[in-house]
């Protein structure tokens, strides 16, 4: 198991850049660090989409590594990441979480996270990665443009009956000790053959009808999940199976989100 430092904020622009200006002033520890917040002013998500972390409400949270896999196996770790916090929460609340390709993490087939993976390049390898991950907790309420494709921890243990707060602190902890378990698997391979198996049993859709949103023309498929490469698997009307590849393409259900 990897060394794991833990460094908390009170309050912080953003856990993934305090990671960066860490590496920048020549910090690079053996092990892994990983900085969490109660508040970030400045989060974001992918495509530069800020993500907001209102005080003590939700995990806000980054490690940085230094991976021996080719950087060409660095997009992945996404993918171990959304595995993490479903099986984060499922080990500590029993939560029934499952994952739309790549790597949102649904509760009740409502987004419960975000995450989003930065890197340098050095050669054939990458100088370092950050991943940063922000978990709703306490929230109870959220704005209206995404009110009804977001929940909380602890919305999905009340919607289940149970009197009980959740815990962001041993959230925090218990999705890095999964990643660790999940990268030890990666870097054997360096790739997701060892993981198909636990990925494919909590994806959303396997098995059913999706939209493609190629930027070459969208389709209709049926999605049979990944490959060891983490490519959604799909066979097209015609019979013909594809690979579709996350930084490409999005893929969408027929009746919305899911």
């Amino acid at each position: 198991m990897q060394n794991i430092t833990h460094i908390y904020f009170d309050e912080i622009d953003s856990t993934n850049e305090e990671l960066k200006r860490r590496y920048r002033s020549g910090e690079k520890p053996a092990g892994w660090t990983v900085v969490s917040a109660g508040h970030q002013t400045a989060g974001k998500g992918r495509s530069g989409h800020q993500w907001k972390s209102p005080t003590e409400d939700s995990v806000a949270t980054s490690m940085i590594f230094y991976p021996k896999v080719r950087i060409q196996h660095v997009p992945r770790l996404t993918i171990l990441a959304g595995m993490a916090v479903a099986s984060a929460l499922e080990k500590l609340y029993d939560l029934p979480t499952r994952l739309k390709w790549p790597n949102d993490v649904l509760i009740n087939e409502k987004k419960v996270c975000g995450i989003l993976c930065e890197m340098e390049p050095d050669g054939d390898h990458a100088a370092y990665v950050v991943v940063g991950i922000g978990v709703n907790v306490h929230q109870k309420e959220f704005p209206e443009e995404i009110r009804g494709m977001a929940t909380s921890v602890d919305l999905a243990l009340q919607k289940s009956g149970r009197d009980q707060k959740s815990s962001r602190r041993d959230i925090d902890r218990q999705i890095w000790l999964e990643f660790a378990r999940l990268y030890e698997a990666f870097e054997k391979t360096e790739d997701l053959s060892a993981l198909q198996e636990e990925y494919n049993s909590r994806l959303v859709n396997v098995n059913q009808t999706v939209r493609i949103l190629d930027p070459l023309g969208e389709y209709t498929a049926q999605s049979l999940g990944i490959d060891k490469q983490g490519d959604l698997l799909v066979k097209k009307e015609d019979g013909s199976l594809v690979a579709v590849n996350s930084g490409e393409v999005h893929v969408r259900g027929i009746y919305g989100y899911v």
